[in-house]
């Protein structure tokens, strides 16, 4: 075997070993930022990158000692470590194209689950190789460090503590530290220049590989250059503000008439404000129908789970002026952004909190409850259970009404929407819905002891504002009166993240429709026609 005089020092291969672990779990957890703006960040996105990371990693323990036993020349470790270094610093540069291509090709060609199987794809495609060849790093190190069956346990177990306490370093560390402070591409860039100069450390010492060492370093700086700047939503060239909070991408963008928040790259609006005072044209206006419903000679108070930039807040408080509103909202820089473009009332108190957890925190009861929290695409499983809708239930006031915010028109035996419809209804004995034209969403509006669709026709003549009465009269219209069933959400058992997929995946198969058949008929040419 060559040993480098470096390897004498056994410290150095600990530290290799400690640095391995980091990255490992740096990389998982820049995976799920570089996959969330995308694809979400659902548990389902979770166990697809937890799992390809473990495949990734046993074949790389398992080539790894085969390589080891075969040739222990540990010059060959550490040219994987310069590879694998460079590759991650690539992952800020390249990633988003690779997502987006392989999304392309697979819109046209995959009819169901495409969100999962695109994600999969795209982690296959992105991380395999470079976790593939820090997978190797265990079982080679054992053989440089094992001077004889004497002390082999002992190594073996000092090698698997510093990769442990090293993976514990590397999950803390991009959550709490480098993410919301610099964000995703410079924490790839951050842990990859670690195992970059792990090996340069090395190759420098015995003056070794000085050429594959220029070329890493000449590589890892381009791409250093290259994600300087770097947008995930690169074809947008007039974003107001584009960054990373603790749980979500956040996207600002203006348009001539509105201003609009996204937690996603590709579609949805979480939060958005008028320019010109008025009705938004969204769900947010059929929601207005809740304080309506339940104010019936009193001022309302009104408690929002799931603030985002206060869209609602804003419009409860230029519509119902004697109304006392509080917004709780888990993200506190989705808050913040709230006050620097969204014009945040100040009359509206905001906690930053989760919605459930609030709800066990205080005592006092409202006249109207908004459930409108959002895990990106679905709606978060501790928000969708008997439990939760207990708790919410516990906290109005007589008369009071709950308004749910159902994102997607999923109807059929076990969708999402049947599920969360049933579970309320399971709870308050008057639900109505209604569908709000133009989109996906669907309001819910629950009443514990009177008829919400008979209290708003009651109340409608006293709303002010001529606009906000004409709306309503049509919301009044559209209210359908449900029927609960069998499909019940409990803590227990919350599937809402495959619930959802699912009816996300309807969506997107009924918008390509079109375009689908147009490749199947003319191919890629009349496409691009």
């Amino acid at each position: 075997m060559n040993q480098r005089p470096i390897l004498h020092n056994k410290a150095y291969l600990y530290l290799t070993e400690f640095f391995a672990g980091v990255s490992v779990m740096a990389v998982e957890l820049g995976a799920s930022r570089l996959l969330a703006p995308y694809f979400s960040s659902s548990q389902i996105v979770w166990t697809i990158i937890i799992g390809t990371i473990m495949i990734a990693m046993a074949l790389g323990n398992l080539w790894g000692g085969r390589a080891a036993d075969r040739d222990p020349n540990p010059d060959r470790l550490y040219r994987r470590l310069l590879f694998a270094a460079v590759w991650i610093a690539a992952i800020p540069v390249l990633g988003k194209y690779v997502i987006l291509g392989i999304s392309g090709v697979l819109v046209l060609t995959v009819n169901t689950n495409f969100l999962i199987i695109a994600a999969f794809c795209a982690c296959m495609v992105i991380f395999v190789f470079p976790l593939f060849l820090l997978g190797t790093v265990t079982p080679s190190l054992v053989k440089y460090t094992v001077d004889s069956l004497e002390d082999s346990g002992s190594i073996v177990g000092r090698l698997n503590a510093c990769n442990t306490i090293g993976s514990i370093l590397g999950t803390f560390l991009p959550t709490f530290v480098t993410i919301p402070a610099v964000g995703t591409a410079v924490t790839f860039l951050l842990f990859s220049g670690i195992l970059l100069l792990i090996a340069l450390v090395y190759f420098f010492s015995a003056k070794a590989k000085l050429r594959a060492c220029v070329i890493a370093i000449v590589l890892f700086v381009l791409c250093a250059l290259g994600a300087t700047g770097s947008s995930f939503a690169f074809w947008e060239k007039d974003l107001t503000y584009e960054g990373e909070s603790v749980y979500n991408y956040l996207q600002v963008k203006e348009t001539s008439d509105r201003t609009i928040l996204s937690t996603n790259v590709l579609f949805g609006v979480q939060s958005v404000m008028m320019k010109e005072e008025g009705l938004t044209g969204m769900y947010y206006d059929y929601a207005l129908a809740a304080p309506v419903m339940a104010m019936a000679g009193k001022d309302a108070q009104i408690l929002i789970l799931g603030n985002g930039t206060g869209t609602y807040a804003r419009q409860c408080a230029k519509y119902f002026p004697s109304a006392q509103v509080e917004g709780v909202e888990i993200d506190e820089k989705i808050t913040e952004l709230a006050d620097q473009y969204f014009d945040m009332p100040d009359t509206v108190d905001v906690s930053t909190y989760d919605g459930r957890a609030y709800l066990h925190a205080v005592d006092t009861c409202y006249d109207v409850i908004l459930v409108d929290a959002y895990q990106d695409i679905t709606i978060p499983f501790q928000m969708s259970s008997t439990e939760f809708f207990t708790l919410v239930r516990d906290h109005l006031n007589p008369g009071g009404v709950m308004v749910v915010n159902l994102n997607m028109h999923s109807d059929g035996e076990g969708s999402i929407n049947q599920a969360l419809c049933d579970t309320i209804a399971a709870l308050f004995p008057s639900v109505y819905t209604a569908d709000v034209p133009g989109s996906t969403n669907r309001e819910l509006f629950a009443a514990l002891d009177g008829d919400p669709a008979d209290w708003l026709t009651q109340n409608l003549s006293g709303v002010a504002d001529g606009e906000l009465r004409a709306h309503l009269e049509k919301v009044s219209q559209r209210l359908t009166p449900y029927q609960g069933g069998s499909h019940i959400l409990t803590d227990d058992q919350a599937p809402v993240e495959v619930l959802g997929m699912r009816a996300i995946d309807d969506l997107i198969q009924e918008e390509l429709s079109y375009y689908k058949e147009k490749f199947k008929t003319e191919g890629l040419s009349g496409l691009l026609r």
